[in-house]
């Protein structure tokens, strides 16, 4: 089976932003690429490549136009080359090795062993299902995660993609753990990788999730359907819970802050790489 490599040049802050965008198009998997070996590729003026894996099936530049219209952002240029089947795989495990997420967190695709024995670990492949612990936004969740969840707490991972946010609260000790995505592939993503991890999700599409509130609510999306959903992530957090927000640029932290002020006591939990975590208590 052959497949589709879709390559773009952005800066540093669109790729990050188009990246995310273009796996919740529909993009098998995505990866960037500096364009130089200099160290300082990523000061000001610097370029980054993006590149996209799809089916051969799949209409290129349909992807990137419902990518950049998500990210808010005009269509790039780019250019597609094919893939063959055992290039696409050497290539996709060749990009992820494991990734320490937090001094006793990491994240390991199944082709590598566990680096430290003694740490918490998620085995999670790249796939279908945005997700993998190598983006920013994911990984400002996972290290708050890892220093804040109390064991016990009734956990809603809204957006869940590959499930990896779920995962990573079973791991760290949450009691009951429901996730959901309006992504029929996500969600049968999310069931296989938390049967590899030993974790027990409720996963469900939105309108069939159970009535109740959660102790934490979790979404890694990004900002315009974040603002959209603050009604729907209140009424899933029970009084005196808590809120994760991410997916956020930095820019765009003060306009999902005020969004979000209406329910939550919300502000900025931390910063990197020009993304932002949003949490906050419901009052």
């Amino acid at each position: 089976m052959a497949w589709l490599s879709i390559t773009l040049e952005l800066d540093p802050v669109q790729a990050e932003t188009l990246s995310e965008a273009l796996l919740e198009a529909g993009a098998e998997s995505v990866s960037l690429e500096s364009t130089s070996n200099d160290p300082a590729a990523l000061e000001p003026g610097a370029r980054m490549r993006v590149v996209a894996l799809t089916s051969a099936a799949a209409d290129p530049a349909a992807l990137v136009a419902a990518a950049a219209a998500a990210a808010a952002m005009a269509p790039p240029e780019f250019t597609v080359a094919r893939v063959e089947e055992e290039d696409w795989v050497r290539r996709s495990q060749s990009q992820f090795g494991p990734i320490r997420i937090a001094e006793r967190l990491w994240i390991v695709p199944s082709w590598h062993l566990p680096p430290d024995p003694a740490a918490i670990v998620v085995r999670l492949d790249p796939g279908l299902a945005f997700g993998t612990g190598s983006h920013v936004s994911t990984r400002l969740v996972l290290q708050h995660l890892e220093q804040s969840i109390r064991s016990g707490e009734r956990v809603l991972d809204y957006g869940c993609g590959s499930g990896i946010l779920a995962i990573v609260a079973g791991k760290l000790g949450a009691g009951e753990i429901a996730a959901t995505d309006i992504d029929a592939q996500a969600l049968i993503t999310a069931v296989a990788n938390a049967s590899e991890n030993g974790v027990v999700l409720n996963v469900a599409a939105p309108e069939s999730l159970p009535p109740g509130t959660f102790d934490l609510v979790l979404a890694n999306i990004l900002a315009g359907p974040l603002i959209a959903l603050e009604p729907v992530l209140a009424a899933r957090t029970r009084p005196g819970g808590h809120i994760l927000l991410s997916g956020i640029l930095e820019s765009q932290a003060a306009e999902v802050a005020a969004a979000y002020a209406r329910d939550f006591d919300a502000a900025v939990l931390a910063i990197d790489e020009g993304w932002a975590l949003l949490g906050g208590r419901r009052r």
